[in-house]
């Protein structure tokens, strides 16, 4: 099971990511923008998620993906750390929002954390 170190060593691992204490929380941040937050109790993380997405993540696995209702109004939604599978599936997760905050140039100089292959 993934824990608050393994989120700061996959997070901290992808290119141009910073840790910066913002909320009293540490949050992860790429090129400046925010990916990823870890909140103060360390068993959950606040990703990026499409609003479009982030409905059906929380249907269809409610026990790992829930909405925060102060963030219900933005695209983010919450990870419990405890109900993901391991390490590979959190940095899936961390790699996935890092996408959506990266700018275009470090999509390019890193294509290798593009977006997955459609099988």
């Amino acid at each position: 099971m993934p824990d608050a170190d393994d989120v700061r060593r996959i997070a901290l691992s992808l290119p141009d990511t910073t840790e910066k204490i913002a909320w009293a929380m540490p949050t992860f941040r790429v090129a400046g923008k925010m990916f990823a937050t870890l909140p103060e109790d360390e068993t959950s993380i606040a990703v990026r998620c499409p609003k479009e997405e982030r409905d059906e993540l929380v249907l269809a696995e409610p026990e790992k993906f829930w909405i925060a209702d102060h963030e219900a109004g933005f695209a983010w939604v919450r990870v419990r750390l405890g109900a993901l599978e391991d390490d590979g599936e959190l940095h899936d997760i961390l790699a996935d929002s890092w996408r959506q905050a990266a700018p275009g140039r470090l999509h390019e100089a890193y294509p290798e954390l593009g977006l997955p292959a459609i099988d």
